[in-house]
C-alpha cells in the first residue's frame, strides 16, 4: 500500500465546523499509523504552534497549513454573490511559514467580508515556500468543474500553476463517495491533470477523529448556528463521513489513482518547518548613546537609591541582595525587561494613573522595587527573589500590572507609541463550552425543554468537568442512568466539553515584540472592534515563540483609590499619599476587626467578613494570610479557623523542629505560603533557593516521579544535616498536600497592601470613598441598591436626583442636608447626602 498523509485537517480551531482537539487528531493519526499530519484549519493560524508542538512530541511530522478564503477578485472588493473560493496552502519550510502568517495576517486586516480573504495578487507576492491544493468543493477550478465550466477550470489551473511554479501546485481530488459532486470531481481531474502536467493529490476531509463523533459533530454545527438538529435547510454535514480516514480506506477509495495517494507522501516530504521555540526575543529598550541595557538599568538603580533610600536603608543585607539579583539578570539577559516594565508604570504614575503596589511574584524582587514597579519591600516582608526569577533555568520573567482600570488603555497607547503599533499587540483568547454551558447548549441543539436541561446543569459543581461531576454528584448519575434524554444530553455535552466556540480579546495580555510582530505571528482585528488589533496565537503560544507577554489588569479598586484621593484633594484640600500610609492606622484596623468590609479589596464577602471578626487583625500580615487562605484549598482543609485559633492564643502553636520556628513564626507555625516551602528546604535539607524553586513547582504540579525524586532529595538532605530520618518523613509529609492551598506570598502581600488602602480610605474619609465606589458601579442596578443600604447602615442619607443640583455621577456638595451640617453627595442617577458617622468625625 502506498503511503498516505492526511493533508486537509480541522481541528476544533476552526471554531464552526472542527469539533477534534489537536490531542484527539494526533492520537487518532498515530492509530493509523501515520507519521505525518497537516492542519489547515478554515481561515485562520490560531492552532498551529500548539499543532506544532504536539505533533513533535508524539513523533509525528506536523505540517503547517491552511485552508484559505480566497476572493473572486480582489480582497478589497465586497460581492455578495460571490463572496469566496477555498485553496489550501501549506507551508514547506520556514519561509514558506513566514508567508503564511502574511497571508492570514492580510486576510483579516484587508480582505475581510464574512470571511478573512486573501487574493491572487496576496498569493503572487506571498507564494514562495508555499505548495498549494488547488481546493475541496468550494475550491475555485472544482466549482468550475462541478458547473461543467471545463475550459475555464483548465485555465484557472494553469494561472495557479503559473503563481506557485510547477513544482509547488496540485489539483486536490476531495473525494467523498455519499457526496456526487466529488464523484463528477475524481473523474474529471485526471482529464485535467494529463492535459496540464499539473499533478494531482488526493485528501479526505476531517472535521471530527473518529466515525462516532459524527453525531456530535452534527450537534455542534446546530448549536454556532443556533439550531435544532430537527431544522429543516441548516447547515450539516451528515451527508458522509468527515473522520480521519486510514490509510487502507484511502487507498481503496483512490485504487484507480494510486499516484494521488503516492503524492501526499511526496508532498509531506517536501514540508520541513521547523519553528524556534523558547528562544527569548525581548524588545530592545531604548537608552542613552554609549549606554547598554545593563549599564543603564544600573544606571537607574544607583540614581533611585540615591534619591529614594537613606543610608540607614541601605544596609549590606540590601547591598548583598541587590548585587545577586543584578548578577542574575545579566547571566539571563534581561535588563531589557527590567527598563520596560519600570518605563511603563513610572510613565503611567507621572501621568496620574493608579498603578498596584505589585502582583504575582515580582515582589520577591528587590530591583523590582528599587524601580518603583513593586512598592512592597522584599527584606522587610520577606519575599524571595527565586520564587520569581530561578537563576539556574532561565525563563522569561512575569511581570503582570495592575492599572485603573478606566485609564489602562492610555498605557497601552503609550506602549504603542513608544515601540510601534505593528509591535504592540493584544492577545486573543478562546472561550470553551465549560460544562453548564455545554449541557444548556446541546440540550437547546436536540430540543430539550430549557427547565430539564437547567436542572441538569444546575446538579454539575463549577469547578468540576462532566466526568468528575459524574462520579461525585449521586443524584446526577442517578438521573444520567435512568432518563433516556438525561443519558444522550450527558454523553453528547461530554463530547462537546472544552471545544472553542468563539475567539475574543484576552482580558489583559498584551505583547510587545522586538521587531513587526508579523515577523514571528499572525493578527487581526478583535471581533466586533476594528480599532484593536490582536495576535492570532493565544497567551501560551506567544510565550512558547519567545516573545514579551505583559499582563496589562485593568482593577475597578485601583480607579476607586484615584477617585477618592482626587475627592479628599477637592472637598479637604489633602494629599494624600497612598504610598506611605501609615501601616498602623487604629480607626482601619477597628474597621476590618468590625467586618465593615463593603468595598474593601478581597475583604468584602460574607464568610471573610465573619474571619475577620474572629481574627481581630492587628497587623498588615493578618491580612496577607487571610489573602492567601481564604481559598478553597486552606477553607476544605479547615486552616482559617487553626490560624484564628493559633493568633488568638487558644490553640498551641507547635513546630515540629527547632529549625521551623523562624520560618512559621509570623503564621503561628503553619505553613501557607510557597515561600515558606522553599525556606524549610533551604534551611533544613541545604537546598540552594534555586533547588527550593524547584520543588516548589514539582509540589504544586503534583507529578509522582517528580514528588518522588524531590522526596528523596529532600528527606536525605534534611537527615545529612542531623535530622531524625523519622522527624524528616514526617516533615516532607506536609508538602504533598501542600499542592492544595499553598499560595505565592508575594502576590498575597500586594493585594493585602491593596485591601488595607482600601480599607484606610473607607476608614477615614468614608464620604468621599463611598462615592467613589458608588460611581464605579453605575452600570450595576443591584449593586447600587445594596449600597445604598451599607450608606444608609453609616448615616449617609441617600437623595433623590435633583435637575438643579445634580451631576452625571455621584458628587460632593456642600449644601447641608434638611436637619444636618453634612455633606451631600448628588448625582443624576441618584443623590446622596451624609450625615456625619461617628468614624467620619471620630466622635
Amino acid at each position: 500500500m502506498p503511503r498516505f498523509v492526511h493533508l486537509h485537517t480541522h481541528s476544533h480551531y476552526s471554531l464552526l465546523d472542527g469539533l477534534a482537539k489537536i490531542d484527539q487528531l494526533i492520537a487518532q493519526a498515530q492509530k493509523n499509523g501515520m507519521d505525518a499530519l497537516a492542519l489547515t484549519d478554515h481561515g485562520n493560524l490560531y492552532g498551529a504552534i500548539e499543532f506544532y508542538k504536539k505533533a513533535k512530541k508524539a513523533g509525528l511530522k506536523p505540517i503547517l497549513g491552511i485552508e484559505a478564503y480566497l476572493a473572486p477578485h480582489d480582497r478589497f472588493s465586497k460581492e455578495a454573490d460571490q463572496r469566496y473560493f477555498h485553496i489550501t496552502l501549506l507551508a514547506k519550510n520556514l519561509t514558506g511559514w513566514k508567508n503564511l502568517i502574511q497571508l492570514s495576517t492580510k486576510s483579516f486586516l484587508e480582505g475581510f467580508y464574512y470571511k478573512p480573504r486573501i487574493d491572487k495578487d496576496l498569493l503572487k507576492e506571498y507564494h514562495e515556500g508555499i505548495i498549494a491544493l488547488s481546493g475541496c468543493l468550494g475550491g475555485e477550478i472544482s466549482s468550475l468543474i462541478v458547473t461543467n465550466r471545463y475550459d475555464e477550470a483548465k485555465e484557472k489551473a494553469l494561472e495557479y500553476r503559473d503563481i506557485f511554479g510547477p513544482e509547488n501546485f496540485y489539483l486536490e481530488i476531495g473525494y467523498h463517495p455519499k457526496i456526487t459532486e466529488t464523484e463528477k470531481i475524481k473523474e474529471t481531474i485526471p482529464k485535467l491533470s494529463k492535459e496540464t502536467g499539473i499533478p494531482m493529490v488526493a485528501t479526505y476531509d476531517i472535521h471530527y477523529a473518529k466515525p462516532e463523533d459524527a453525531e456530535y459533530h452534527d450537534i455542534l454545527l446546530a448549536i454556532q448556528t443556533g439550531n435544532k438538529l430537527t431544522d429543516d435547510d441548516r447547515l450539516t454535514l451528515k451527508a458522509d463521513d468527515f473522520s480521519m480516514a486510514s490509510g487502507e480506506r484511502m487507498a481503496e477509495l483512490f485504487k484507480d489513482l494510486p499516484e494521488a495517494i503516492s503524492n501526499t507522501g511526496k508532498i509531506a516530504d517536501q514540508c520541513n518547518v521547523e519553528i524556534e521555540l523558547n528562544k527569548i526575543h525581548l524588545p530592545s529598550f531604548p537608552v542613552p548613546e554609549g549606554e547598554t541595557a545593563n549599564s543603564y538599568l544600573r544606571k537607574t538603580i544607583d540614581e533611585n537609591i540615591k534619591n529614594n533610600f537613606s543610608a540607614e536603608e541601605q544596609t549590606e543585607e540590601f547591598k548583598t541582595r541587590l548585587e545577586y539579583e543584578m548578577d542574575v539578570i545579566k547571566k539571563t539577559g534581561f535588563a531589557d525587561y527590567f527598563l520596560i516594565v519600570s518605563d511603563l508604570i513610572n510613565w503611567a504614575k507621572s501621568h496620574g494613573v493608579a498603578v498596584g503596589p505589585g502582583r504575582g511574584s515580582a515582589a520577591g524582587s528587590l530591583i523590582s522595587y528599587v524601580l518603583n514597579i513593586t512598592e512592597m519591600d522584599p527584606l522587610k516582608y520577606g519575599l524571595l527573589f527565586e520564587r520569581f526569577l530561578n537563576p539556574d533555568r532561565i525563563q522569561m520573567p512575569d511581570i503582570d500590572i495592575d492599572f485603573a482600570d478606566n485609564r489602562r488603555d492610555e498605557v497601552l497607547a503609550y506602549a504603542q507609541s513608544k515601540y510601534g503599533k505593528d509591535r504592540v499587540a493584544r492577545i486573543i483568547t478562546f472561550g470553551t463550552m465549560a460544562s453548564r454551558a455545554a449541557i444548556r447548549d446541546v440540550g437547546r441543539a436536540l430540543g430539550l425543554s430549557y427547565d430539564f436541561c437547567d436542572k441538569i446543569a444546575k446538579l454539575l459543581p463549577p469547578h468540576l468537568d462532566l466526568e468528575e461531576a459524574m462520579s461525585q454528584v449521586a443524584e446526577l448519575k442517578e438521573l444520567v442512568e435512568k432518563d433516556a434524554d438525561a443519558k444522550r444530553l450527558f454523553e453528547a455535552a461530554k463530547h462537546l466539553e472544552g471545544v472553542a466556540r468563539h475567539a475574543s480579546v484576552h482580558a489583559c495580555g498584551t505583547v510587545i515584540s522586538k521587531e513587526p510582530l508579523t515577523n514571528y505571528l499572525p493578527l487581526q482585528f478583535a471581533p466586533q472592534d476594528k480599532d484593536t488589533i490582536i495576535t492570532q496565537f493565544e497567551m501560551h503560544a506567544v510565550e512558547d515563540l519567545g516573545l514579551l507577554k505583559i499582563d496589562f489588569l485593568g482593577l475597578k479598586n485601583l480607579s476607586i483609590i484615584e477617585n477618592t484621593l482626587r475627592l479628599v484633594k477637592e472637598s479637604k484640600d489633602i494629599d494624600i499619599d497612598i504610598s506611605n500610609l501609615p501601616l498602623d492606622d487604629k480607626k482601619t484596623f477597628e474597621l476590618l476587626r468590625d467586618g465593615d468590609t463593603t468595598g474593601v479589596f478581597q475583604l468584602e464577602g460574607n464568610g471573610m467578613r465573619r474571619y475577620l471578626k474572629d481574627l481581630k487583625p492587628t497587623e498588615l500580615e493578618d491580612i496577607i494570610a487571610m489573602d492567601a487562605l481564604y481559598r478553597p484549598g486552606p477553607l476544605d482543609a479547615g486552616m482559617v479557623p487553626r490560624y484564628i485559633a493559633r493568633k488568638n492564643g487558644k490553640e498551641k502553636v507547635v513546630y515540629l523542629h527547632p529549625k521551623l520556628e523562624p520560618i512559621l513564626k509570623k503564621t503561628y507555625g503553619i505553613m501557607v505560603y510557597q515561600e515558606q516551602l522553599m525556606e524549610v528546604a533551604r534551611s533544613l535539607a541545604g537546598f540552594t533557593f534555586s533547588e527550593a524553586d524547584t520543588l516548589r513547582k514539582a509540589v504544586g504540579k503534583k507529578i509522582k516521579k517528580l514528588l518522588d525524586e524531590q522526596s528523596e532529595k529532600m528527606i536525605n538532605g534534611m537527615v545529612k544535616n542531623g535530622i531524625d530520618k523519622s522527624m524528616a518523613k514526617e516533615i516532607w509529609e506536609w508538602f504533598e498536600p501542600f499542592a492544595r492551598y499553598g499560595f505565592n506570598r508575594s502576590h498575597a502581600a500586594c493585594y493585602a497592601l491593596i485591601g488595607y488602602e482600601t480599607a484606610y480610605l473607607k476608614a477615614n474619609y468614608p464620604i468621599e470613598f463611598m462615592a467613589s465606589l458608588f460611581n464605579s458601579e453605575l452600570q450595576d442596578v443591584e449593586r447600587i441598591a445594596f449600597l445604598i443600604n451599607e450608606a444608609q447602615s453609616h448615616k449617609i442619607a441617600i437623595l433623590p436626583p435633583d435637575i438643579n443640583k445634580s451631576f452625571y455621577e455621584f458628587v460632593l456638595n456642600c449644601a447641608p442636608a434638611p436637619g444636618t451640617s453634612s455633606m451631600i453627595l448628588s448625582s443624576t442617577w441618584r443623590g446622596i447626602s451624609a450625615e456625619a458617622s461617628t468614624r467620619a468625625t471620630g466622635e
